[in-house]
């Protein structure tokens, strides 16, 4: 991206009224974010969403030189800048609605390789919270999975100390722009994961840094990644929003039980006796439900599964797709079969009563 669209590119994301959605509906009808600003108001009221409200605060649009500074800043201190149409845009966010059309990155990480999982929890953290945190994160270590988190007190620091010291990468985003670090006491730990990692936010040096922001910064995180962990939550709080918007984006949600009646394990509780985080009590079972191979067991001879008999011949073909496939989804499952969805579910149910085949979550199915 040439510094004259990134110009136009921050400052659509500062006309009052755009969000992210419209934002794409405008570069995608102007074709291309530096022709937004050169239409007028007849021509933007013609895209969708767009009236006449937003089509004058566009036209009307005069903070170039702020945005001409941003861009100065971005250069001088190496940052780099993600638009959402760019092959280096993360795939995790690419597949999300309300994605961030501008990410701005400190670090050279590549957002496109690897396992990202993110770990949220309270900022109250209690020794378990910390110590469950850290334990998890050792024993997930020979995977390599990325770690993402929020920087922020608590369980997202503990998860990002983890990581370094288990020399993994990783990612914290940000709630503000990338001229200042909150909290400020976590600073010596950003530039370490600078050097192991990268920081990510949507927001420039411009933006306001408002209570507002975090709830839009957890959705990058829950974006970002397959799986969300929940360590520990009160019943309302940040790491309950992440884990809810992780769910709405059709992403794999744990949660960490705890005890009854304790404050800081309520929301993790809630979410398991709500369905809507997966119980999660160790990295093993983590592993396996994340169906994750280290290098020795894919280096390792694959041994043929045994034959599972009393098997009609739906749950058969049913099989032999699911031990192809190791694991796979019920939609392509369904597809793949070519069933009815009387017999479909016939089958599946068969198998599952008979014990051939385990539900994972996002409704994705393996053989035990």
């Amino acid at each position: 991206m040439t510094n004259e669209k990134l110009k136009y590119a921050i400052a659509l994301s500062r006309v009052a009224g755009v969000g992210d959605v419209l934002a794409k509906n405008l570069i995608s009808y102007c074709s291309g974010v530096e022709n937004v600003f050169a239409k007028n108001k007849s021509q933007l009221l013609k895209v969708p969403g767009i009236g006449p409200i937003i089509a004058d605060a566009i036209v009307n649009y005069k903070d170039f030189t702020s945005d001409e500074k941003e861009v100065e800043f971005i250069n001088k201190n190496k940052i780099q800048h993600v638009f959402y149409t760019n092959e280096n845009y993360p795939v995790g966010l690419k597949q999300v609605p309300d994605s961030p059309v501008l990410l701005f990155q400190k670090g050279e990480l590549n957002l496109n390789e690897g396992r990202f999982i993110s770990i949220v929890g309270t900022r109250n953290a209690t020794d378990y919270g910390k110590e469950w945190t850290a334990k998890f994160i050792e024993e997930i270590a020979p995977y390599h999975p990325i770690i993402v988190s929020g920087l922020a007190y608590g369980i997202d620091i503990a998860a990002h100390r983890a990581a370094l010291k288990h020399g993994l990468k990783t990612i914290a985003v940000l709630a503000h722009g990338l001229d200042t670090i909150y909290p400020g006491t976590h600073r010596s730990n950003a530039e370490k994961i600078v050097d192991q990692g990268c920081l990510l936010t949507e927001f420039s040096t411009a933006d306001e840094f408002r209570k507002d922001n975090f709830p839009e910064r957890n959705r990058i995180v829950a974006g970002l990644c397959e799986a969300t962990i929940v360590v520990e939550s009160a019943i309302k709080g940040g790491a309950l929003i992440t884990a809810e918007i992780a769910s709405s984006y059709n992403k794999d949600v744990f949660a960490v039980p705890g005890r009854t009646g304790d404050q800081y394990s309520a929301g993790c509780n809630f979410l398991i006796k709500q369905n809507k985080a997966a119980l999660i009590e160790s990295a093993a079972e983590f592993v396996e439900i994340m169906n994750w191979q280290n290098d020795e067991k894919k280096l390792a001879p694959i041994k043929q599964r045994q034959l599972f008999p009393d098997l009609d011949p739906n749950e058969q073909l049913a099989v032999n797709l699911i031990q192809q496939r190791e694991t796979i989804h019920v939609d392509e499952l369904m597809l793949q079969l070519k069933l009815s969805s009387s017999q479909f579910a016939a089958a599946v149910l068969g198998l599952e009563l008979k014990g051939v085949i385990k539900v994972m979550p996002g409704k994705m199915y393996k053989l035990n």
